[in-house]
């Protein structure tokens, strides 16, 4: 089973903004589930991703964003 509470799953994930591209370490919760989904807002320059985590039974997570509009304003 998957260990949340002892201390061996990854508490946190490095990034890049798909927008700026800065590289950015974001804070994870494992006691929220193995296979996650939520917004996030980044810390440079504050466009929201739309961040996927999923755990390892190890523990281990894989973290990927992706920009949270699909599309542009710009774009018809």
């Amino acid at each position: 089973e998957f260990a949340t509470g002892d201390g061996v799953a990854d508490l946190s994930g490095v990034v890049s903004c798909p927008y700026c591209g800065e590289t950015v370490e974001i804070t994870l919760d494992p006691g929220s589930g193995t296979h996650q989904q939520y917004i996030e807002d980044c810390q440079v320059c504050c466009r929201p991703w739309v961040v996927s985590v999923s755990y390892d039974e190890d523990g281990t997570a894989h973290v990927f964003v992706d920009a949270s509009d699909d599309h542009d304003e710009h774009d018809d």
